[in-house]
């Protein structure tokens, strides 16, 4: 059954070209026959290369093309927003966007926030022109990636990282914009079950478990309660101990209770005192 899991898994599952430069093939990623973009160009003659990094007209704004691992000609475009003036002067990389098939388009972008740390990267996996992959990042960190796997400018299947490690994630199987598949995964990352919406009102009909993943799961579980009642059962044993003890000590001695009782005092005024006096 864990096998099984995870071959689906594995033949469902799209890996986005997430770093730039990137030479896997759009064929490999999606299985999907890849497409070349129509040149187009500009006014001026020049290629339009459908940069996505915003700079032109902006005053603010510096431009750095550079050429990456496989290219003679310059595919990797740095934009940063200039800030500060004299000394104080600065530059803060706000967005990057690359070439990674060199046909002259670019297909991957990245743009940063003030920090430098990652917060959105848009990606056409297939060289069609189109965007197909999302990532959002928070704090630098992959959070979720979007999918668009039939290439209709839809997402159809998202997933959902925490630390570095896949958590969640549901797909759209049929078409119709709605998930029909979700997919459970453990701390560690392994997938632990997938639910199946059979009559597409988007709700669980049968939830299919790795035996593996879930027997260790009960067990890890099973041993924890065990733990928690062990130490129940010792601070409880170890709370009556502490009161008998203190109950023992806590009883009054009788002898030493009549030895410090103390004296009756008459308080009565002399003369009455005498009169009562037996002769």
């Amino acid at each position: 059954m864990r096998t099984a899991l995870l071959c689906a898994t594995l033949a469902l599952s799209v890996s986005s070209l997430a770093t730039f430069g990137c030479s896997s093939s759009a064929a490999v990623a999606f299985n999907s026959q890849t497409k070349t973009t129509p040149i187009r160009r500009l006014p001026d003659g020049s290629i339009d290369d459908m940069a996505r990094c915003e700079w032109k007209g902006h005053q603010d704004r510096d431009v750095v093309d550079t050429a990456g691992t496989g290219s003679v000609t310059p595919n990797v475009r740095r934009v940063f927003a200039v800030v500060g003036q004299g000394a104080d002067r600065n530059r803060i990389l706000v967005c990057r966007e690359a070439d990674t098939n060199y046909d002259g388009i670019k297909d991957v972008v990245r743009r940063y926030n003030d920090k430098g740390e990652a917060i959105y990267e848009e990606a056409d996996t297939n060289y069609d022109g189109k965007i197909d992959v999302w990532l959002t990042f928070s704090k630098g960190h992959l959070v979720e990636e979007k999918l668009d796997r039939n290439y209709d400018g839809n997402p159809d299947e998202w997933k959902y990282y925490s630390n570095g490690k896949i958590t969640r994630a549901k797909r759209d199987t049929n078409n119709d914009g709605k998930p029909d598949i979700w997919e459970m995964y453990s701390p560690t990352g392994s997938l632990e079950r997938i639910g199946v919406d059979v009559d597409g009102d988007e709700r669980v009909d049968r939830w299919d478990y790795d035996n593996d993943v879930r027997r260790e799961r009960e067990e890890k579980e099973r041993a924890e309660e065990e733990d928690q009642a062990k130490k129940a059962a010792e601070k409880a044993e170890a709370a009556k101990k502490a009161g008998e003890y203190a109950t023992a000590h806590d009883e009054p001695d009788a002898g030493a209770d009549t030895k410090n009782k103390k004296k009756k005092v008459d308080k009565r005024p002399a003369a009455k005192k005498a009169q009562e006096k037996p002769q």
